[in-house]
């Protein structure tokens, strides 16, 4: 018989984040004290305002637009805005999580990928799956663990006629350490056109309270990526939204398709 599982996922294992709390979970129960280093789970409360709005709306029960709550994406607009962006509600896609959108977009993006060295777990497993080729870039403490700008030049420099998607996750999930060479970035990804997906989850937790995006510098080609799970410890509430700026159209219209594909709506 004929293997039923693709390659590429056949050799895949399960998250590490998730795998790691599982494990700890099963440990806990056998009376072990653990110190859980998997989920970037908050310790503290839901603010009692979103849970008495969740209780509120408990009622709501039809089908929302593909993108989500009008009402959701113009507030989501309005807040990013606040740091200098300059998104519309319909440049906003809600997802059960950025981890499911991330995904998606890899499915949908044609190119290859570049990633900082170490990176989230699930960013190069995606794009396996998604078939996009990986282009690591070595990180050290020198530079607080981000890539500099000299290096995604040169890496840049060793792929030839592609379309490449840039991840920068700052601050960092689930360190809090802001990058500061972002400007520098920037104007590395606007010369060679890079699309780059800002993973912003740790946004509010920062331990600097100047929290700049790279989306600042970079507006006309970065996807904003945040959501609930970590700031307001509301991680299996799974709500997690992407700003995508006008000109990454095609990129919103495809990833919207897949949205009705997958998980309808949240």
């Amino acid at each position: 018989m004929n293997k039923i599982i693709k390659d590429q996922i056949s050799n895949l294992k399960p998250s590490a984040t998730l795998a790691i709390n599982e494990e700890s979970n099963k440990l806990r129960k056998k009376g072990k004290k653990i110190f859980k280093f998997g989920f970037g789970q908050s310790p503290f409360p839901i603010p009692d305002s979103i849970i008495l709005a969740l209780k509120n709306s408990a009622n709501q029960n039809t089908y929302l637009p593909i993108q989500g709550l009008e009402e959701l994406r113009s507030a989501i607009a309005k807040d990013l805005n606040n740091n200098n962006n300059q998104f519309e509600s319909d440049d906003i896609v809600i997802g059960p999580g950025t981890k499911e959108l991330m995904f998606l977009t890899q499915i949908a993006f044609n190119g290859d990928v570049l990633l900082p060295a170490p990176s989230w777990v699930s960013y190069q497993p995606q794009a396996l799956i998604a078939k996009n080729k990986v282009h690591w870039i070595q990180t050290s403490n020198k530079t607080n663990w981000f890539p500099t700008a000299e290096q995604i030049e040169e890496k840049i420099k060793t792929i030839k006629d592609k379309n490449l998607l840039l991840f920068i996750n700052s601050p960092n999930n689930p360190s809090g350490t802001v990058c500061k060479n972002l400007k520098e970035i920037a104007t590395i990804a606007k010369k060679y056109k890079l699309i780059i997906l800002s993973d912003e989850i740790y946004s509010r937790l920062t331990f600097d309270k100047q929290y700049v995006s790279i989306s600042n510098f970079y507006p006309e080609g970065t996807i904003v990526s945040t959501g609930l799970s970590k700031w307001c410890g509301a991680g299996g509430w799974r709500l997690g939204f992407f700003g995508i700026p006008k000109q990454l159209k095609e990129l919103k219209n495809s990833l919207k398709i897949l949205c009705s594909e997958s998980f309808t709506s949240v």
